[in-house]
């Protein structure tokens, strides 16, 4: 069929492809010992890693919720590609060229990919025009701020003519169809007209990456006085654009937020700039919407959210609406395991200002003078209480008590509850009695909530318990010396197949186990022996289990394994296969000993048969142990 890739093509993006680079650029990931990689799952909020990565099988796996797959099944997830779509997108990354069935071309049709390329291009476009005459003005708004040249090439930054079509026909000129164009967002509809004319037009534009530093948008900024529209404009939602899943600048600064356990939040395009520039590399924005859920838990994954060393600091003006987004950012402060701060630069400057009138080394000691988000809060709070009076100072003390009590750190609690009575000029005791209040109520709600929600879970799991039969996991083994080392033996099958070596293998697939699921994994690998060295070695053993033990082969594909280098990986992964024979062959020796007991000594031809299939049980033994 014309259109399909060729399934040789498929496997070679895959075996030249390192599953961990990919995941990589969504989830910083940390050694889990030789060949393993960890970090937090980006399919569901947790606080510590359970999402592994094994780059010589080429699969990933979550223990928390269990999601798992390889390198295009990631992407598919990830970016909400197709499956050609993701192994177009892979061979373009290692560098192989795709042959189609039948001879044909790769689709064309409208599809993501066609989005990607059609803002790519819009991007060059407005780079280029730039530096057209008509463009005086974009660039005398980025000098004004202190950015030259190299700072918008850094950042992409481009020019939207004051036109209604060039950048349309531009595109359609590059083969795209309106219809693209119009899925894209690049263009909009004229009310009751099949005509579509240029988004952005007289203004500057900034493009906007995807984390892994595809074009997926544009934020444009009004510079002409008859423009009415309002001061920035954006990218509508598309099948790739989602503003609340979107942060400006991440593509350049994941490395350094991964590397320094830091992130900056800042409030717009050109304060992202200022700071990179002035080397706060770290900074990020939001495009067009407020800091929220979906914008934390794609820092989380970048951070490597899960130890609490980490700083997540905002900058927010110190007007009304710098105050509310405070408000809604510490709103959403505990979903962080790392300690949150909050910077405020003098006289109310924003980087980009501060930068400009103060110097880099004033943007780097705003983010240095950070203080602590609950610290702040608090103040901000108290600011609007006259503390002259006890009626005041008994109504913030009402509001702050929770705060306090809200502090998910307990060794905190106290410090902050002596700092806010110093504040308040009170008594001690009487306000660590109002926090104590306030952290029974929360524990008591939390507490009746989780009853409840309890309560329901137990009746609608028992119905569907019902009506489906649950994945098996490792977590449902036994934890008996028996079932563990048929566990680690097939953990060793499955991760290092040519380490083990094949003859090895064959010989422990014929040993019995006990543990039924086992039994089907060990099953499953004899099977397909043949292909041990094979690069879809897991995919074929997936694949023979019935569809309960996927997860479970996944899992033990997955696990971590034991030993630290490369030397002592190859000595366990044989020393444990070894032991799982050797345990087949104690329990053969003990049967032939038990018929030997019992055997009449009459019967010569059986007695000695018996007796040598105990001297090759134990020939067969002693030849294990010396290789």
């Amino acid at each position: 069929m014309a259109g399909l890739i060729r399934q040789s093509d498929i496997e070679e993006v895959k075996a030249r492809t390192n599953i961990a680079d990919i995941v990589g650029d969504y989830v910083t990931l940390k050694s889990a010992g030789v060949g393993s990689m960890k970090g937090l799952c980006p399919f569901h909020d947790e606080r510590s890693p359970s999402f592994h990565v094994r780059p010589q099988v080429g699969f990933y796996h979550c223990f928390g919720c269990g999601e798992s797959g390889d390198v295009y099944s990631f992407l598919q997830k990830m970016d909400h590609v197709s499956f050609s779509e993701a192994v177009e997108r892979l061979a373009a990354r290692v560098g192989i060229e795709l042959h189609y069935e039948g001879g044909g071309d790769a689709p064309d049709h409208t599809n993501r990919s066609r989005l990607y390329a059609a803002n790519q291009a819009a991007a060059e476009f407005f780079v280029e025009r730039l530096g057209s005459a008509g463009a005086l003005v974009g660039r005398n708004f980025l000098g004004e701020r202190g950015f030259d040249s190299q700072a918008a090439a850094l950042f992409g930054v481009g020019f939207a003519p004051k036109s209604w079509d060039e950048l349309t026909n531009h595109l359609r000129g590059k083969g795209y169809s309106t219809e693209e164009l119009t899925l894209s967002g690049l263009v909009s509809s004229r009310e009751g007209s099949s005509g579509v004319y240029d988004r952005f037009r007289g203004r500057l534009v900034w493009p906007i990456r995807d984390i892994t530093g595809q074009t997926i948008g544009f934020g444009a900024r009004k510079l002409l006085d008859d423009d009415k529209g309002p001061k920035y404009l954006n990218t509508p939602e598309t099948p790739i654009y989602h503003k609340a899943q979107v942060l400006y600048g991440l593509d350049l600064a994941k490395r350094d937020i991964s590397r320094n356990h830091q992130v900056v939040v800042v409030e717009g395009y050109t304060d992202v700039m200022a700071c990179h520039l002035a080397g706060v590399t770290t900074a990020v924005a939001t495009c067009g919407t407020s800091f929220g859920v979906d914008h934390i838990k794609v820092l989380r994954r970048v951070l490597g959210d899960d130890s609490g060393v980490g700083e997540v600091v905002f900058t927010f003006d110190p007007d009304a609406a710098g105050q509310k987004a405070a408000m809604r950012a510490f709103s959403e402060e505990q979903r962080f395991s790392a300690q949150t701060f909050v910077a405020v630069a003098p006289e109310g400057l924003d980087p980009c200002d501060l930068r400009l009138h103060r110097g880099d080394d004033a943007v780097r000691r705003l983010v240095d003078s950070k203080k602590p988000m609950f610290e702040f809060m608090i103040r901000q709070l108290l600011g609007q209480y006259n503390l002259d009076t006890v009626e005041g100072r008994v109504g913030a003390l009402r509001q702050a008590a929770p705060l306090v009590a809200d502090i998910r750190d307990p060794a905190l609690r106290p410090g902050y509850t002596h700092e806010l009575a110093r504040m308040l000029g009170m008594e001690l005791g009487e306000v660590a009695r109002a926090v104590s209040t306030a952290l029974s109520r929360t524990r008591s709600a939390g507490a009746g909530n989780s009853a409840a929600q309890g309560h329901v879970g137990t009746r609608r799991d028992d119905t569907e318990e019902a009506s489906r039969e649950q994945p098996f996991s490792m977590t449902n083994l036994s934890t008996d010396p028996v079932t563990r080392l048929e566990r680690d033996g097939l953990m060793a099958m499955l991760q290092r197949p040519v380490l083990v070596g094949a003859d090895l293998i064959q010989r422990a697939v014929l040993t019995s186990f006990a543990q039924p699921s086992l039994a089907v994994v060990r099953d499953a690998v004899a099977a397909n022996l043949e292909h041990h060295d094979a690069p879809d070695w897991l995919d074929r053993i997936v694949a023979d289990v019935p569809p309960q033990l996927e997860n479970l082969v996944k899992e033990l594909a997955m696990a971590p394994l034991p030993e630290r280098s490369e030397r002592e990986i190859g000595r366990y992964v044989r020393d444990i296969t070894v032991a799982l024979v050797d345990k087949d062959l104690l329990r053969q020796k003990a049967e032939l000993l038990g018929r030997l007991q019992r055997a009449d000594a009459s019967i010569r031809e059986v007695y000695v048969a018996l007796q040598r299939e105990l001297v090759r049980v134990e020939a067969e033994r002693r030849n294990l142990r010396e290789d």
